[in-house]
């Protein structure tokens, strides 16, 4: 689906085609007949359109025919169906700057974009510049509140692994710690992309707009940091779980041990005067009395040793 969007006195229209100065939006779903519609009236290389679709696509930017494309990570909800799969992934969002337009391309539904078009009635028609640094902005934005969704997330599922033993909170770090990967690799993409582009100038930015990069590429550092800080909080968490968990099992295998070795000697002593040979209590009415009194005396004797040493 295409989108065209335009600035006229502080208000975002929607236009039918692209006009100068006008926002193009590609959203889902997508259709090779509309990129190449889209590529031949804009004058735009069909790779730059189509980069968009593999969701593994690295942060990066290039230049080719006068026209410029800027791909930048930004992080959705999963929507995925498999239960193992993370909460959050990331996408590439594809910028293209033409000579009269910017073009934007999504292969998901991205929160970033709709928050970027509320802001887009503030911009000045011959600022595609600072419009590409507020899509970067966004982005940042979004990174921010998906950790802060995700610690949140972590607590509660750590709660609920203090009162429980089952797997189905480990199974949820697990996916959260999924998507903090997902999170590290991009933030780290993002980074060195933002620096790349302030150190070469390849938007050839003013002054205030190199102020603005300079301070979106400390706040890409600073999500950066929170999810490597989430994310060795959560490995540590895992690896004391596990250590916990074995630890239980190893109690409950020795307890299991120490009721093996209490029961074994009365066993044993029963099935000796069970044997069909002369024992000496054969014509005693307390023979059995005997035989179940020394054997619960012995288990008990031995119940006291292991009691005693902190065994049991």
């Amino acid at each position: 689906m295409i989108q065209n969007f335009k600035n006229i006195n502080s208000q975002t229209v929607e236009t039918d085609k692209p006009e100068s100065g006008s926002w193009v939006n590609v959203s889902p779903p997508l259709k090779q007949e509309e990129f190449t519609e889209l590529s031949e009236s804009l004058d735009i290389p069909i790779d730059f359109l189509t980069d968009s679709l593999d969701i593994d696509e690295r942060s990066r930017f290039e230049e080719e025919d006068n026209v410029k494309l800027i791909v930048i990570k930004t992080p959705t909800e999963n929507n995925s169906f498999n239960e193992s799969d993370a909460y959050y992934i990331t996408i590439p969002i594809c910028i293209i700057l033409t000579h009269n337009q910017i073009v934007t391309v999504n292969s998901f539904d991205n929160p970033a974009i709709k928050k970027f078009l509320d802001t887009f009635r503030n911009r000045t028609e011959d600022k595609k510049n600072m419009m590409v640094l507020k899509i970067f902005e966004k982005v940042t934005q979004a990174f921010m509140q998906y950790l802060k969704e995700i610690n949140q997330r972590r607590n509660a599922m750590e709660q609920k692994l203090y009162a429980s033993s089952r797997n189905e909170e480990l199974l949820e770090l697990m996916k959260i710690q999924k998507s903090l990967v997902y999170f590290v690799t991009a933030l780290k993409s993002n980074e060195m992309l933002l620096m790349k582009l302030s150190r070469t100038n390849f938007l050839t930015l003013h002054e205030d707009e190199k102020e603005l990069l300079e301070d979106l590429i400390v706040d890409t550092s600073q999500a950066l940091e929170m999810a490597n800080i989430y994310t060795n909080i959560l490995s540590s968490t895992l690896d004391a779980f596990a250590s916990i968990i074995a630890n239980n099992q190893n109690q409950v295998l020795k307890r299991l041990a120490v009721i093996t070795i209490v029961l074994t000697f009365p066993v044993l002593i029963a099935s000796l005067f069970g044997m069909n040979v002369p024992s000496g209590f054969e014509h005693s009415k307390y023979a059995f009395y005997i035989v179940a009194f020394l054997s619960l005396g012995i288990a008990l004797i031995i119940g006291w040793y292991f009691f005693r040493k902190k065994i049991f």
